[in-house]
């Protein structure tokens, strides 16, 4: 059971979006470092610099196209993928959306779709769908379209397609869809209320046969049969391989008990950090709270009020229920 309940929480946008940045920004200086070596120089703080030389506080990727996504259902109250795939290529093109004005870091499947899209291909078509192209990429900004989908209240068949297409615009194979799926489930039982145990054996009884073929759902078979939980860390990659990411950030977030703790051990396992970090963040915000977020590590974030005004504003248009009718 958890120590907290965040259950009666009025702003379940702030706890994970900003949790998933705090995450973000805490793994972006070890990015692609060893598990060996975070082991014997682990992070333990917000530090800056490291990898990509950039000051304490500075959000990645992962931040700057979730961002884009809640800007644009801010801006449209609605999801129109034409003007995320824009906003993504304001971000790509013209440093929009990230933290102190300096674009770096971008995968190759993502920077390959926003080109497709420059080029005249629909939104949901541009994005790999070999199965090669199953970075976490599209995992990593689902985020926005989950909360959408709960305060909406669509349907499963209305919001498996629009996670579908929401991983399509970057990542259109099936086990990159299906990781994004197993992540709204999980973090939709957070929001009703499931502690992150009662949120995982939940993912048990959900039958994605209907939606998924065989060989898409044995990748996660670790995560739908409940064993996850008892694996050893040895056990555990971290990789930037979407199953590997999402496997990390639950086995996180069901092996410790509080936002700090849950994140640095997301951050401690090495490769990809920033990822893995912010993913871990925003199942961690929604079971903590914004305010158990340590305040030193938000006071660090770059363009934190920006960041916090867009979750407000987000906030109130997805709970507006005349979206849909």
């Amino acid at each position: 059971m958890e120590e907290y309940s965040n259950i009666n929480s009025k702003n379940r946008s702030l706890d994970s979006i900003m949790g998933f940045i705090v995450g973000d920004a805490l793994g972006v200086p070890a990015e692609f470092k060893s598990r060996v070596q975070l082991k014997r120089y682990p992070v333990t703080d917000m530090v800056g610099y490291g990898t990509h030389n950039m000051p304490e506080g500075t959000w990645s990727d992962d931040t700057s196209m979730t961002l884009a996504a809640v800007d644009s259902i801010n801006d449209k109250h609605s999801v129109d993928f034409d003007d995320i795939m824009i906003k993504f290529a304001e971000w790509f093109g013209q440093s929009k959306y990230t933290a102190t004005g300096v674009f770096f870091d971008i995968g190759i499947s993502t920077s390959s779709a926003i080109r497709r899209y420059l080029s005249g291909l629909p939104a949901t078509k541009c994005g790999g769908n070999n199965v090669r192209d199953n970075g976490n990429g599209s995992l990593m900004r689902i985020l926005p379209f989950v909360l959408y989908s709960y305060y909406q209240q669509l349907d499963r068949n209305s919001e498996s397609t629009l996670i579908d297409n929401a991983s399509s615009l970057t990542h259109a194979h099936e086990i990159s869809k299906l990781g994004c799926r197993i992540y709204c489930d999980y973090i939709k039982a957070i929001l009703d209320g499931q502690n992150k145990v009662e949120a995982f054996n939940n993912l048990k009884m959900i039958d994605y046969y209907k939606e998924y073929s065989n060989d898409s759902i044995k990748y996660y078979q670790r995560i739908l049969d409940g064993s996850l939980i008892n694996e050893p860390e040895e056990k555990i990659k971290s990789s930037g391989f979407v199953v590997d990411s999402l496997e990390a950030s639950i086995w996180c977030v069901l092996n410790n008990n509080n936002y700090k703790d849950t994140v640095l051990k997301a951050v401690n396992l090495g490769e990809d950090t920033d990822t893995i970090g912010a993913i871990t963040g925003s199942m961690a915000g929604l079971l903590y709270g914004y305010e158990n977020i340590p305040k030193e590590w938000l006071a660090k974030i770059k363009s934190r009020t920006y960041a916090e005004e867009l979750c407000n504003k987000f906030n109130e248009v997805i709970k507006e229920k005349s979206l849909n009718k």
